[in-house]
């Protein structure tokens, strides 16, 4: 199975964009994406140092749309990503590109998103001095306790060895004299603590925003970088991208994910390298691509072809799927079982994991065509549970 992934903010390095920019078509594409965004994303991918990329009002567009663009550079055709991607992942800021890569939303729409996202949390960042330091090796137990001592939030935890602090700058000093038993501190440029309560009023900004923002149900698989699990509703997507502004990443989750699809193949969208890092370490016999450089397409297209099987939701749009969210054993709801029309919203069952218990629902609701599993099976996060025929209007 073939995953691809997107990365956040801090991948970008200057003139990361020059070898793309050759190319008319992408940078006419680029072109199309800034005047959306009203940025000069060219400029910024080429010339701008990198300081000024460190902005998140430049950093955030200048990710999602570098994502976007080469998306469209290794697969012309949409079709051909469907028919070998498994599934989709985004790092903070890059579940947006994600989110457009599974068809939840447009690529406009990101870019709208995506500027406002940057700008609000830049204004969130000016109100009080805050920051994040990177926390690598150490105990996880340990560097839990020393994050809460010192009243600091793991704004990113991306697997073992890998946990991101962030809060006032001064909790951040306290937590520089008093570390964690064997762990290394690595202070992190960024405007202020992403990921935290600290970015209340840019989940308020966008979340008003996304109000307009019109959703399809991904075609394929979308694992959040809120808890690792696969989301098939476009509303539930939309949501969570705005919600992540202000809560925790758990790249580690969405690896745990990966791992129990079967993943076999993780590519990188450009500026690539963070994520395939990460994924070395903590999947093991996973093979990586890091797509940095236009001269790596045919590679990438060759390691996208060994890998891909396609999405698990193969459905046309005259049916609609509910698939299951984790990993676990599925219990049917009795009165969904008994019933041949489900009302929008109405639950279908509970998945069991290890972690919690998880209620799926039908969120369109609509005619029970065919349940594709039966009660007690046990699920792997997306597999498709119950096919429905729309019913009446949304």
């Amino acid at each position: 199975m073939l995953v691809i992934v997107a990365p956040g903010q801090g991948a970008q390095t200057p003139g990361f964009l020059a070898p793309w920019l050759e190319d008319s078509v992408f940078a006419s594409r680029l072109h199309w994406l800034s005047t959306v965004a009203g940025i000069d994303l060219a400029h910024h991918g080429t010339v701008s140092d990198a300081d000024t990329i460190r902005d998140t009002r430049i950093a955030q567009p200048l990710l999602v749309a570098t994502a976007l663009v080469t998306t469209l550079e290794l697969f012309p055709h949409p079709t051909d990503g469907f028919s070998q991607v498994g599934a989709v992942a985004g790092h903070s800021v890059g579940e947006l590109a994600a989110a457009v890569g599974a068809r939840a939303i447009s690529a406009e729409q990101a870019m709208v998103l995506v500027r406002e996202r940057g700008n609000a949390m830049a204004a969130a960042s000016a109100a009080t001095p805050t920051g994040m330091t990177a926390v690598l090796g150490g105990d996880r137990d340990e560097v839990q306790a020393a994050l809460e001592r010192h009243g600091l939030t793991a704004a990113n935890d991306n697997g073992p060895g890998q946990v991101v602090a962030a809060g006032t700058l001064e909790q951040l000093e306290a937590l520089k004299a008093d570390p964690p038993a064997k762990a290394r501190l690595m202070p992190l440029s960024v405007a202020g603590a992403f990921h935290t309560h600290h970015m209340a009023p840019a989940v308020d900004h966008v979340a008003r925003l996304a109000v307009s923002v019109s959703t399809h149900d991904p075609r394929i698989p979308l694992i959040s970088n809120r808890d690792g699990r696969v989301i098939h509703d476009g509303r539930e997507v939309l949501k969570r991208i705005v919600g992540q502004i202000a809560s925790p990443v758990r790249w580690d989750l969405c690896l745990d994910t990966m791992s129990d699809l079967g993943v076999t193949g993780i590519l990188e969208m450009p500026p690539a390298g963070t994520l395939t890092g990460i994924a070395k370490r903590a999947l093991k016999g996973v093979e990586t691509f890091a797509l940095k450089t236009p001269d790596q397409l045919d590679d990438a297209r060759a390691f996208c072809a060994k890998h891909g099987e396609g999405s698990l939701i193969d459905v046309t749009p005259t049916w609609r799927m509910v698939v299951s969210p984790a990993k676990g054993t599925f219990d049917i709801d009795g009165s969904a079982a008994d019933t041949e029309l489900l009302a929008a919203g109405a639950e279908i069952g509970v998945v069991t994991s290890l972690r919690d218990r998880i209620p799926v629902t039908a969120p369109h609701g609509g005619q029970v065509v065919e349940w594709l599993v039966e009660d007690g099976d046990p699920v792997a996060p997306g597999q498709p549970l119950l096919r429905l025929h729309p019913q009446g209007s949304e």
